[in-house]
């Protein structure tokens, strides 16, 4: 046999083999199959397709685009790009994919593209892309479509002011993404509900599918992390940190789920229990995270360490800043409240001021809140006139209500109640010229009412009453306010407004008139119910006349016999004999002389060391203590080195 024929059977041999293995799904048979065919045939074309193909089945995706560049195999666009898309190069992809030209893409390229798009962020793009693939496309994968059509959607929600299509929710990764959708809107209230549902839904669907409780768990852990977001967002903090707690536990197998899951558990930590925030955090900031994560939530989590760093006075905070600024240049204003809030842990108030003045002005956009944060900053240093101008400089919106009531605050706290005044009457002026009655102001106008009614002004007053009538004209207490300050200064108008006020009649009944009456008001609550228990009961009731009965007496107190009344009684009749003044205690011969002193010592302190003469000691001297531990007798005392036998306890 010839070399040639011998050739020909190997590769039909090889062939047949590798067509056996392929349609079987052997891929680890068939890429040695084409390995014999190329070891006979290295330029062999379909053979080394199909090495490329088998390749990317057993996910050996860097040697698959090796073996493409080694061997150039340009026409394997496809390919190529898919190996970029999984090593996680999606720019290379895009760039890979762009060279056919978007307009002569493959159905497959087509699918790629989307993906790809999606990966870096490019969701209206994406959104366009998977639209057309719908509209053209129907075979057996249009329910994966869908779900990525929804995901889509989900992450313009929020951002893009394009109109967005309302997909059907027949399975529970369309529900999950609606519920994302919702969440990235701000409505969170209606998110969580729809996640309890979709809750259900998957664990009702994955048990048709015969799946187990700890395969069903790790499947059902993504829709229990988002729905511990949005009651996190609501303030419910307990919920959701039994939720995350439960998910961390149950250590899933998605490490992007675990990075989410670990960073919003620090977030109820903030200051407290840094070593737990230590440890989640090395969990979200993994290296296996990188590629798994969005940008949206790498930043999140990068700006939440640089706050760990902040509270624990790491060493490395500045270091962490200045990495967060130079991957997120649009963090920079974070970044700058971060530096901020260093300063002034460490009390350097000016300087924090002056990075801020330099921001508000650099960035007219972030000026508003740079000074409010500049008026926190004043505050803590003590300087409240500083604050109060930076107030002041906020033109039209110091007359917004929060900013009024600070100012007038601070005015009060600095003793000038003029001023206080003031900004509230040019706030009531300010709103009745602008006609800007954007939100609720009633609680501004009341305030400013009071304020000025207690200070005497009752036109300013009436005027701020006035306005707050027109928001509630059914307000019978603002009614009466504004009769009361109209008396101060127009009777006539006070007369006028009276007449809008209800009569007596229909605000009290009869019924009620006699009750207030005839309770008891200069009574406490003992008394008060000791009469109504006797006026309960009727004049011949049998128990009236015993409790007449039982009352006491009072009786004169009786005098010895031999008591004269001329003659003052003794004062020291209540004392004990041995400590009256002219008792005289028997020197017994057996004690010894009682100790008046060291040698030496003054008479006056002797007697003041004389245990016999401590009842006749002045006012003057120091008063015993009214408890004294007792010194324990010397039954009590226990010898030195003795131990003292414990008694064993029946168990």
């Amino acid at each position: 046999m010839s070399k040639e024929s011998n050739k020909e059977s190997i590769l039909k041999a090889a062939y047949a083999d590798l067509n056996k293995f392929g349609q079987s799904g052997e891929y680890e048979k068939a890429l040695k199959a084409a390995n014999r065919i190329l070891g006979v045939a290295s330029d062999e074309e379909k053979a080394l397709h199909c090495k490329v193909v088998c390749l990317i089945q057993v996910s050996k995706f860097q040697e698959a685009y090796q073996f493409i560049e080694k061997n150039k195999l340009s026409h394997l666009v496809f390919e190529r790009a898919y190996c970029e898309y999984r090593l996680n190069h999606p720019e290379k992809a895009l760039k890979t994919i762009e060279s056919v030209g978007l307009n002569n893409l493959s159905p497959g390229l087509k699918e790629l593209y989307a993906q790809v798009l999606y990966r870096l962020e490019r969701y209206s793009d994406c959104f366009d892309s998977y639209r057309e693939i719908i509209k053209n496309t129907h075979d057996d994968y249009d329910d994966e479509r869908k779900t990525n059509l929804s995901a889509v959607i989900a992450n313009l929600s929020g951002e893009s002011k394009r109109d967005l299509p309302n997909l059907e929710e027949d399975s529970y990764e369309l529900c999950f993404n609606a519920a994302c959708a919702l969440s990235n809107k701000g409505n969170f209230n209606e998110a969580e509900k729809k996640l309890k549902v979709c809750e259900k839904m998957c664990r009702e669907s994955l048990e048709d599918d015969g799946m187990s409780e700890e395969e069903m768990q790790d499947e059902i852990a993504v829709i229990r992390v988002q729905l511990a977001y949005c009651l996190q967002m609501q303030g419910k903090s307990k919920e959701a940190a039994a939720i995350y707690a439960e998910v961390l536990k149950n250590k899933p197998n998605d490490v992007a789920l675990v990075a989410v899951a670990s960073n919003n558990s620090v977030v109820f930590n903030k200051d407290q229990n840094m070593f737990d925030s230590k440890k989640k955090m090395r969990a979200a900031m993994s290296d296996s995270c990188e590629h798994k994560l969005t940008n949206k939530q790498k930043k999140a989590i990068m700006l939440n360490n640089c706050l760990l760093a902040l509270y624990t006075n790491a060493a490395e905070q500045q270091q962490l800043v200045n990495k967060l600024i130079q991957t997120y240049p649009d963090a920079e204003f974070e970044a700058m409240l971060i530096k901020c809030s260093r300063l002034a842990k460490e009390k350097k108030y000016k300087e924090a001021v002056d990075i801020l003045e330099k921001t508000a002005i650099a960035d007219p956009e972030k000026a508003f809140a740079c000074k409010f944060i500049i008026v926190q900053l004043q505050l803590l240093s003590g300087n409240r006139k500083a604050a109060v101008d930076v107030l002041l400089s906020l033109g039209e919106s110091k007359y917004k209500p929060g900013v009024v009531s600070a100012l007038v605050t601070l005015y009060l706290g600095l003793d000038n109640k003029q001023a206080a005044s003031n900004i509230l009457k040019e706030a009531v002026d300010w709103y009745k010229k602008s006609k800007n009655n954007s939100g609720d102001l009633s609680d501004m106008w009341r305030q400013a009412a009071e304020f000025h009614l207690r200070g005497g002004e009752a036109k300013t007053a009436a005027a701020s009453l006035e306005e707050l009538l027109k928001t509630n004209p059914k307000d019978m207490k603002v009614l009466a306010q504004l009769v009361i300050a109209y008396a101060q200064f127009n009777p006539k108008q006070a007369q006028d407004a009276s007449k809008r006020l209800p009569a007596l009649e229909t605000l009290t009944t009869a019924s009620e008139i006699d009750s207030l009456e005839s309770a008891n008001w200069m009574m406490n609550t003992k008394a008060a119910k000791k009469t109504g228990t006797k006026s309960d009961q009727s004049p011949g009731t049998p128990g009236t006349d015993l409790q007449k009965r039982k009352t006491k007496r009072k009786r004169k107190g009786k005098l010895p016999k031999n008591y004269n009344v001329d003659i003052l009684p003794d004062p020291e009749r209540w004392l004990p004999k041995y400590e009256r003044t002219g008792y005289r205690r028997k020197r017994d011969r057996r004690t010894k002389d009682v100790i008046k002193g060291s040698q030496g010592m003054a008479s006056g302190a002797a007697d003041q060391f004389d245990m016999s003469k401590q009842h006749n000691l002045s006012k003057n001297s120091p008063a015993t203590p009214a408890y004294q531990e007792s010194t324990p007798g010397p039954r009590h005392q226990h010898r030195k080195g003795g131990q003292t036998k414990k008694k064993k306890g029946r168990h």
